[in-house]
């Protein structure tokens, strides 16, 4: 159902065969993803489907909408399926050997972040041509991404995990290539530590590494990126119930009957807020500000209960 704040009534209803697991919304687009398929709609009084793509299993209905594409699972587990809104153009990106956890769109469009089940990695891939543009380590052992945000301006991603912890990453270049195959950069970098391509992820990682970047046989994971700051957040207990403290009320609709966890939002360039779901389900505040060290530090600057007594 979709709400008209202005007339305080339903103004459009849209009914399917199998739980609506996510729903995203644009001035011209409603987005519906179900566990096997994704419909796309015309926004308007009464709405027309536009189309209609089977998916994956698709628990976490994953799906991002920009102002002129959306993405979704593939048919196949690991796979991205982008679709151009106005001219209905369909790329398929191999991008994970094992089902999605997590993807988000940049807000200016132009990067695609996406985590596996793994949830070591998360893979950066350019919109423009669905070419892989970067790799970013959350670390060595399996995790389960809560969450993947990326910063107003597009030079930031923020990830979350079953870790408790917080990163931040620097995003690299938006590489852009043209129909020709000619390559140009679309925003001046950060700083002098991120990466555009690979010859570039090289000399950051030698940077980093000093001689042991240069070793060809050292293990994958010491040229990897990594995030430039880090910071621990409260997952807490499950919500609990009146009928004992073991006791845990299964949400309808969602995999496991499990609230989320760890959803991260950005507020502005240097703040992030990340909502928790547990008995004491509350909302953090961070704070990315630059030390007496020169290095940028996360700061926890807040937090308030939403949930509970």
């Amino acid at each position: 159902m979709i709400w008209d704040n202005a007339k305080q009534n339903v103004a459009i209803t849209l009914e399917f065969r199998s739980p609506v697991h996510r729903v995203c919304l644009s001035r011209e687009r409603i987005v519906v993803a179900l566990q096997n398929s994704v419909h796309i709609y015309r926004f308007s009084s009464t709405p027309e489907k536009l189309s209609v793509f089977e998916t994956a299993d698709n628990p976490n209905g994953l799906c991002c909408l920009g102002s002129k594409l959306v993405a979704f699972p593939g048919r196949t587990p690991g796979q991205v399926q982008m679709v151009e809104l106005e001219k209905g153009n369909v790329s398929i990106i191999p991008a994970h050997g094992t089902p999605l956890r997590a993807m988000e769109l940049s807000p200016d469009g132009e990067i695609l972040a996406t985590a596996s089940e793994t949830g070591t990695l998360i893979r950066l891939f350019s919109t423009t041509n669905s070419a892989r543009i970067g790799e970013l380590r959350r670390g060595v052992d399996p995790a389960i991404i809560y969450s993947i945000a990326i910063s107003p301006d597009s030079t930031m991603l923020a990830v979350t995990s079953d870790k408790s912890t917080l990163h931040i990453f620097d995003l690299p270049y938006v590489v852009a290539h043209s129909r020709s195959g000619s390559m140009t950069s679309e925003r001046p970098h950060r700083n002098s530590n991120n990466f555009s391509t690979t010859g570039n992820a090289e000399e950051s990682n030698n940077q980093k590494w000093g001689i042991l970047g240069k070793i060809p046989l050292l293990p994958r994971v010491f040229s990897d990126v990594y995030s430039f700051t880090s910071a621990h957040f409260e997952t807490d207990d499950e919500p609990q119930t009146d009928l004992g403290k073991k006791a845990i009320m299964p949400i309808p609709g969602i995999p496991g009957g499990k609230p989320r966890k760890g959803v991260i939002g950005w507020k502005d360039e240097y703040t992030l807020i990340v909502i928790g779901a547990g008995r004491d389900g509350r909302w953090e505040k961070f704070i990315l500000g630059e030390g007496e060290d020169g290095k940028r530090h996360l700061v926890r600057n807040g937090w308030k209960r939403y949930l509970g007594s």
